[in-house]
């Protein structure tokens, strides 16, 4: 996994491979503590990167997504769903964001 991180996320991982690990373990048991199945997870952790105004963490969440075969049509909905609750100037970021890794 270490070769397909950014290279500040591989870095970190390779110099605190404990450190690395322990949050990929919090992970995955956050992952596995309720009955969301795996694409709604992902779904989810778009959009709460969305609502954190994390572009790094879209752009992870988003690659991510499309290689478990999530549509960029439902990626990109994430982002008008934020328009409601966090305003549009945010929404259009997240679509930036998203199209980053789309096109």
């Amino acid at each position: 996994m270490k070769d397909k991180l950014p290279a500040a996320a591989a870095r970190m991982a390779e110099e605190h491979p404990d450190v690395w690990q322990a949050h990929r373990a919090l992970g995955k048991a956050c992952g596995e503590a309720g009955p969301l199945d795996a694409r709604t997870r992902r779904l989810l952790k778009v959009a709460l990167a969305v609502g954190g105004g994390l572009e790094g963490a879209v752009h992870s969440h988003v690659r991510q997504a499309i290689e478990e075969g999530v549509a960029s049509e439902e990626l990109r909905q994430v982002a008008l769903l934020a328009i409601p609750t966090l305003g549009l100037p945010r929404s259009t970021a997240a679509l930036t964001w998203i199209d980053d890794i789309l096109t």
